[in-house]
């Protein structure tokens, strides 16, 4: 197997704890290893698992889990965990996964998934929508739209995860999240495959040419799988199409890398905001 073949990729740490009396990986973690790569794998199709299943009305049952072993990865060594669908059947899911160390293929695997009633755990049809999404990301097509608009078109759908992660995971007082700027400003909307909200953010005008973008927020399950970077780009283009020659923002001290990865640059002190720290950042457009 060559790393070319594959668009799924988690990098690991291997750890003291997973390695055994010979110096090497214990062979069953290589088993956790591909359990993770397949959580990132439900992540790079922007899908919060456990919402997304409900939606589809089953739940993926491992059926069979087979490893074949070509070398062992060490203490340390920063290996690759790369996944593939192979095969969608009927009620079945045939995915493809290898260790990399490096261009080093260590271990293969093959794991076959069955969709099933969750209640009964006897399967069904794979949902034509998990199958489509499956296949478009396979075929390296984008799984996530962001739709802009106004605050009476988008509000629905963004409102939601913003309450989720500021007032109930941030813990900003409900009060302090709604304002009147909503009602002027343009949203965007990142949808997955599903039609699920899963990240959100407005542009607002702070003076002439100047633009301001504020109330980012993804869902906690796919931080950092590029949801946030697609609602930014939206509003970065709308902010330019409009004629703005300069954006700033407010970011939370957390997130600074994720903006100055982006461009952006830091402007004057940190300071606190709702009991969160912050800092102010700009981008020349």
């Amino acid at each position: 197997m060559k790393r070319h073949e594959f668009r799924c990729f988690h990098r690991l740490r291997v750890r003291w704890s997973e390695v055994d009396m010979q110096g090497i990986v214990f062979n069953a973690h290589y088993l956790m290893y591909f359990d993770v790569g397949i959580t990132e794998y439900w992540r790079a199709l922007g899908l919060p698992y456990a919402e997304a299943m409900h939606q589809l009305g089953g739940e993926l049952y491992v059926k069979k889990a087979t490893l074949e072993f070509a070398a062992s990865a060490r203490m340390d060594d920063q290996v690759d965990v790369a996944l593939r669908c192979e095969r969608i059947g009927n009620s079945s899911m045939t995915m493809t996964g290898a260790l990399f160390l490096g261009e080093r293929a260590l271990v293969g695997a093959e794991i076959v998934y069955v969709f099933a009633d969750p209640a009964t755990q006897t399967s069904r049809p794979v949902p034509a929508a998990l199958r489509e999404l499956v296949q478009r990301y396979e075929a390296g097509q984008e799984v996530l739209r962001v739709v802009t608009g106004p605050w009476h078109t988008l509000e629905r759908d963004a409102a939601p995860l913003r309450r989720a992660v500021f007032v109930d995971e941030q813990g900003i007082p409900e009060s302090e999240e709604w304002d009147a700027a909503d009602a002027s400003a343009l949203h965007a909307v990142a949808y997955n495959h599903l039609g699920q909200a899963v990240g959100t953010g407005r542009l607002l005008t702070a003076e002439p040419g100047v633009g301001k973008i504020g109330r980012m927020a993804v869902h906690r399950v796919l931080r950092g799988s590029g949801v946030g970077a697609r609602v930014l780009q939206a509003l970065v283009d709308a902010a330019r199409a409009r004629g703005d020659h300069t954006l700033r923002l407010s970011a939370q001290r957390t997130a600074v890398g994720f903006y100055e990865r982006l461009g952006w640059r830091r402007v004057g002190e940190p300071y606190d905001e709702v009991g969160i720290a912050h800092q102010a950042m700009e981008i020349r457009l």
